[in-house]
């Protein structure tokens, strides 16, 4: 590695800047606002992604996804001709699959800075200091965790919305997944520690918070209350400005009646679940060790939608385990067609080493696991159009947010989530007042697609704009960074005043 001291002038009146690049799960968006937080306490400053790449690159890695591997040192190597340019640029690489890789990454990447574990997060900026200091490379990976993900600084990427991890781990042994082995057993926080969390986050601005775990409905095992997760539930709806509570992930196995209560009951608790399925088959789910079978995963959904008779839930499923049969696949596709999810995240199996199922016999042909999985997204895709035509005519409350579709600059629409977290784009009648990010407006579905609703409300009576104190935060932090406030009605058009969506614009220094 070069020795900075004989490189390029380093201009010291300026903050580094810094950007975190994630891929994965919830949990790895959350970690990775830590690791954005952690970053800015120690004076570093977000980087415009147009002015080039940031002083500091972080990458917040998944070893789940297929090709995680391979993307991960793709990206690396791009980076490296840019790294021999600019030695005082920082690389550090963390997440699941730092964890699991180790030294393997700074051997085939060797002008990587640091290499952190899940377990270590907050250890980045006194890694990345001790590299610059000693002029090598730093690697540093526990065995367990060392500080709590949530109780460290937080760069939260939405005002609006936040996730709380309520536990990290997981103590399920399903023979596909490496989770339990780069994560750890699982803790649990205390209730006290996550509702003082949420009040912070709900005093910030937010009106919707996500509690995040690997195993949701398992919380409280550890410090023996089995329905700790129902009373986390019901405790959040007596916080005063929590407008939505969200969670992810339950596992069938440990879904009790309790909980299904508690989301009928709380008024803030969305009516929307994320209930696993991986496999229809019984056979299959035994080998996965899912400790659950078609028929009571059936049974829950049937209790939910009696209880709340407008939850929209969604899945994942894994096709192509090793063993699975042609009958297993049917399976599958029956319980699929019988559940009537919303939307499905639909995976084919790849080998994880060091899982169970990796070592299995019978593993699939590739191109028997392709056509299963065409034949299932299929099915999901006209089983979602379907439950989306449903949603034509009623109304919605939809939560403002900032990203905008593909198509937003020709349709003139805004975008947001309704209350069962479908996506809806919609428009804003002429005269109408434009919402910010965070405020929510009522109106009335006109169209359905497979993955999106669309709102075109034709007179500003068939909209329906409420203020809120997100959207407040939201004017607040563009007056901070010189952006423009979102107030105003549309153009004579009919289409939306365009605004500043209110990211800092940060020089890179070179």
């Amino acid at each position: 590695m070069p020795d900075v001291s004989e490189s390029v002038d380093v201009d010291h009146s300026r903050p580094r800047t810094y950007e975190v690049r994630t891929y994965g799960c919830q949990m790895n968006v959350h970690d990775s606002e830590r690791l954005s937080g952690l970053l800015e306490n120690a004076g570093l400053e977000l980087g415009d992604p147009n002015d080039g790449v940031a002083d500091v690159v972080v990458f917040n890695t998944c070893a789940v996804r297929e090709n995680a591997d391979n993307k991960l040192y793709g990206n690396l190597g791009i980076l490296a001709p840019l790294k021999r340019e600019r030695p005082n640029m920082q690389i550090a690489v963390g997440g699941c699959l730092a964890q699991k890789d180790r030294d393997t990454i700074l051997k085939k990447a060797p002008w990587v800075d640091v290499v952190f574990g899940t377990h270590n997060i907050g250890a980045l900026p006194v890694l990345l200091e001790r590299a610059r200091h000693n002029n090598e490379a730093q690697l540093e990976i526990l065995e367990s965790l060392d500080v709590f993900p949530s109780t460290l600084p937080t760069k939260r990427d939405s005002l609006h919305s936040g996730w709380v991890s309520i536990s990290v781990g997981c103590n399920n042994t399903c023979t596909f997944c490496i989770v339990p082995s780069l994560r750890g057993k699982e803790r649990d926080r205390r209730p006290g520690e996550i509702l003082a969390e949420i009040q912070a986050l709900v005093d910030d601005g937010a009106v919707e918070i996500t509690l995040l775990g690997q195993n949701v409905n398992s919380y409280g095992v550890e410090f023996g209350d089995r329905e700790a997760f129902s009373k986390l539930l019901r405790a959040c709806g007596e916080i005063e400005g929590l407008e939505r509570v969200r969670f992810t992930s339950p596992h069938p196995a440990a879904f009790t009646d309790d909980v299904i209560e508690a989301m009928a009951e709380t008024h803030n608790v969305m009516p929307q679940l994320h209930m696993p399925l991986q496999s229809g088959s019984d056979k299959v789910l035994k080998e996965m060790r899912r400790s659950y079978r078609s028929k009571k995963f059936l049974g829950i959904l049937d209790k939910v939608r009696e209880r709340i008779p407008n939850a929209a839930i969604t899945t994942d499923i894994i096709v192509g385990f090793p063993g699975e049969t042609e009958e297993d696949f049917q399976a599958t596709l029956d319980v699929v067609e019988a559940s009537r999810f919303s939307s499905a995240f639909t995976f084919q199996y790849s080998k994880r080493p060091g899982t169970p199922a990796a070592t299995m016999e019978h593993q699939l042909p590739k191109e028997v696991v392709q056509e299963r999985y065409e034949r299932l997204t299929a099915l999901q895709d006209r089983i979602s159009a379907e439950e989306n035509q449903r949603q034509v005519g009623t109304e919605v409350e939809i939560l403002v947010t900032e990203n905008q579709g593909r198509k937003a600059e020709q349709t003139h629409r805004l975008s947001g989530r309704s209350q069962d977290q479908r996506l809806v784009h919609f428009s804003v009648p002429e005269g109408a007042e434009i919402p910010r990010p965070g405020d929510m407006v009522t109106t009335k579905i006109t169209q359905a697609a497979p993955f999106h609703l669309i709102a075109d409300p034709a007179t500003p009576a068939e909209y329906h704009l409420r203020r809120t104190r997100a959207g407040d935060a939201w004017d607040r932090a563009q007056a901070a960074s010189c952006g423009v406030p979102s107030t105003g009605s549309a153009n004579s058009d009919g289409g939306p005043v365009k605004v500043s969506l209110g990211l800092p614009t940060i020089p890179v220094r070179k």
